[in-house]
């Protein structure tokens, strides 16, 4: 496995983006440009379960790790994904303690957990490196609570305290609709709700995440303590350079001709 968990509990700053095409393809491109991590999104994303296994193999060989966004707490979500290869699981909308025991109860093997033993699976090599897989699971397999609604706000200390909870995520979209400032993410009342979930992650030696829109964001942020930071998409980057080219296109075909 890729030693993202290590270097996060280690303090180091970690970049990453999303992946929401469902595609092998965008995902093999974004795993080479130089992210750290990359999330493949069940919740909101394109792709579906049966998109998920070529996501991985396509990352495999790239220095990305990949980490996949649940729709749920399921435990059969969770395992299904982890079978396949994921190296981390990020659960959205986690309101109290025990949804988020949940989520870690899911991750890994008895008696630590819930999942399921299965062997013959991708994440395993097929059953060849079962046995190494098992026994440092619980040191590679990467956490993520999204903290997104008012209710998480008031748990934030117990969730951040669990064993097998490595980073409080922020969700800044559900969290300031949560808050009734949608999109302003310079209010007072979602900057105070980001200081608050970086001293519960601090203080239980966690780490705190956040996914923004602005590359020029990055500083204010990681000058906060965050140190999982994601910006962009590769439906972003897709349509976004789309536009630009279309737009360049467009402006010198009207240029009048000499």
């Amino acid at each position: 496995m890729k030693n993202l968990k290590q270097r996060i509990k280690a303090g180091e700053t970690v970049n990453g983006c999303w992946l929401n095409l469902g595609s092998p393809l965008t995902a093999e491109i974004v795993g080479l440009a130089g992210f750290d991590w990359v999330l493949i999104d069940l919740e909101h994303g394109a792709g579906g379960e049966t998109d998920i296994a070529a996501q991985l193999q396509a990352l495999q060989h790239t220095p990305t790790t990949p980490i996949v966004r649940v729709e749920s707490a399921a435990s059969q979500r969770i395992h299904r994904v982890l079978d396949m290869g994921a190296q981390g699981i990020m659960c959205p909308k986690v309101n109290n303690a025990a949804e988020a025991q949940t989520v870690a109860s899911g991750m890994h093997y008895p008696p630590h957990g819930t999942r399921g033993v299965a062997k013959m699976v991708r994440a395993t090599a097929f059953g060849r490196d079962f046995a190494d897989y098992y026994r440092d699971a619980r040191e590679n397999l990467l956490g993520v609570i999204q903290i997104e609604t008012i209710e998480a706000l008031s748990h934030l200390d117990e969730i951040a305290a669990l064993d097998g909870v490595d980073v409080l995520f922020i969700g800044p979209a559900d969290l300031t609709m949560e808050l009734g400032i949608f999109g302003q993410f310079d209010h007072p009342k979602f900057l105070e709700a980001v200081h608050a979930i970086v001293k519960a992650a601090n203080n239980a030696n966690k780490a705190t995440g956040i996914l923004f829109f602005n590359p020029d964001d990055y500083q204010k942020y990681h000058n906060l303590g965050i140190r999982m930071i994601a910006c962009g998409a590769d439906a972003t980057f897709v349509a976004d350079s789309a536009r630009t080219m279309a737009a360049k296109l467009q402006s010198a075909r009207d240029v009048p001709q000499s």
